[in-house]
């Protein structure tokens, strides 16, 4: 399928966003760092400033990013924005309101690809970008879809069961999606997408507790 605008048309998208909201990219970033540190400090209170920072996050993708300027080469950013407001709404629901979502620290390989997953989208998605030829401004900075995504899904591999899916379905939906952007326009960044979608899919299918050849899924 060819999306309805070019490759120079969507860089340049960005290079528009990054030059409006300016400094709100090093603000974005500072709330994930917060978010990252009171998920491993833990505890119900934690939880539910971290959904509130996440439920942020989704809105200020859906605004600031989708409506404010996506729209302007893709009508089908509405529909987008409209589902990204859905995943917010969810996380200041099931997280906020109703303190279901949880974070510690976590071993084994949710910890591992946690970790993995959120340094890939503070640090390697950026210095991936840069190296092949997406420079700033006209280059997807955090706060936007995908990076966001990444972030928010390997954040969800900390959280303590259990878990409640559908705070899972919005971002692996846009996993899915935004997957398309590497493969059809190039964004070779947005492939950790593809991981992330995965191990994410995984994680809320999987008992924590199961393991081996045998492990169940409900």
């Amino acid at each position: 399928m060819t999306p309805p605008f070019t490759a120079e048309q969507f860089f340049g998208v960005f290079a528009r966003y990054n030059d409006k909201v300016w400094p709100a990219q090093i603000a974005l970033n500072a709330v994930a760092l917060v978010c990252i540190g009171l998920a491993f400090r833990g505890g119900t209170s934690a939880g539910r400033w971290v959904s509130a920072l996440l439920a942020l996050l989704w809105f200020w993708v859906a605004v600031a990013y989708h409506f404010a300027f996506f729209s302007g080469i893709n009508p089908a950013a509405w529909l987008f924005g409209g589902i990204t407001l859905a995943g917010a709404l969810v996380f200041l629901w099931l997280g906020t309101l109703k303190g279901a979502l949880r974070f510690a620290p976590a071993g084994g390989w949710r910890g591992a690809m946690g970790g993995l997953l959120l340094a890939y989208a503070l640090v390697f998605y950026p210095v991936l970008g840069y190296l092949v030829g997406h420079r700033y401004p006209a280059a997807p900075t955090f706060g936007v879809p995908c990076p966001t995504t990444i972030f928010t899904l390997g954040l969800l591999l900390f959280a303590s069961h259990p878990v409640p899916r559908l705070v899972f379905l919005v971002p692996v939906l846009w996993a899915a999606v935004g997957s398309f952007a590497a493969f059809s326009l190039g964004v070779v960044e947005d492939l950790g997408l593809l991981a992330a979608g995965v191990v994410a899919t995984l994680a809320a299918l999987v008992r924590p507790h199961d393991a081996g050849v045998g492990r169940s899924i409900r």
